[in-house]
């Protein structure tokens, strides 16, 4: 593969990717965490609601809601999505609805007690929810938020649909040219492999740090010298006259 073809598409291939997982992110954070807060609600209506939008968007394809939103809104809207924030909205949609699951999970399972010692402190539900809940429920959430992160990296290529020049928009175009699909489609594979750790480490990161914050970060082995015990000759000549008598006595 000549360098031309990395520096023409692959690079910048890689940049949309990031950029595109960067704020499909971010917005299904948004969203998970707004539905999912919400989905906690007295109120039957707010529940409904968010439920609703959570089975719609659960049960529909994240490829087809980017179609519907970048061939089929403007027909009916007059107005016309770039690729690229079509593509985020549909992911961010998506994925904010799995994501809200997650949040939801992790409020529920914060411990009664905890709940019951805010509001004998006479915190609002506002104040209970973020200084004495949030903080003991997200560090239960990020390891499905990692999981789910990687899922949404991987779904940045179903972009090329619509024409978003990401990574795998790029080896197509790179095959295309080169007439090697062996080589291209293995660098990709790569390529993905390598972001999806990266960010699978700055997750596990923000983990330890998340529960370094409530006083639940693991502690570090401590390797220290090996002390052993061992007997003075004294003692050894003693042991042994002993286990000499008692052989004898037998």
């Amino acid at each position: 593969m000549t360098s031309g073809l990395w520096e023409k598409w692959l690079l910048p291939g890689i940049w949309i990717t990031i950029q595109l997982t960067l704020y499909s992110a971010l917005f299904a954070t948004v969203v998970a965490f707004g539905v999912g807060i919400a989905r906690t609600s007295r109120l039957w209506i707010v529940r409904f609601l968010t439920g609703f939008y959570v089975e719609v968007f659960r049960g529909t394809s994240a490829l087809v809601l980017m179609f519907w939103l970048f061939f089929v809104m403007p027909l009916g809207f007059q107005f016309q999505l770039l690729p690229m924030w079509a593509a985020v909205l549909a992911l961010g949609l998506t994925y904010g609805a799995y994501g809200s699951e997650i949040v939801r999970g992790a409020i529920a399972s914060v411990a009664p007690a905890q709940r019951e010692a805010a509001i004998a402190l006479s915190f609002t539900p506002a104040q209970r929810m973020r200084r004495v809940i949030l903080p003991q429920a997200i560090p239960e959430m990020i390891p499905p938020f990692n999981n789910l992160l990687i899922e949404l990296l991987k779904a940045t290529a179903l972009v090329s649909a619509v024409s978003v020049a990401d990574i795998t928009f790029a080896a197509q175009l790179s095959r295309l040219a080169t007439g090697d699909s062996l080589e291209i489609y293995s660098i990709i594979l790569v390529l993905y492999f390598v972001l999806a750790f990266v960010l699978t480490r700055l997750m596990r990161l923000l983990e330890r740090r998340a529960k370094a914050g409530i006083g639940q970060a693991p502690e570090r082995r401590r390797k220290g010298p090996l002390v052993t015990r061992k007997l003075s000759a004294a003692q050894e000549t003693e042991q042994s006259a002993n286990l000499t008598t008692v052989g004898g006595a037998q």
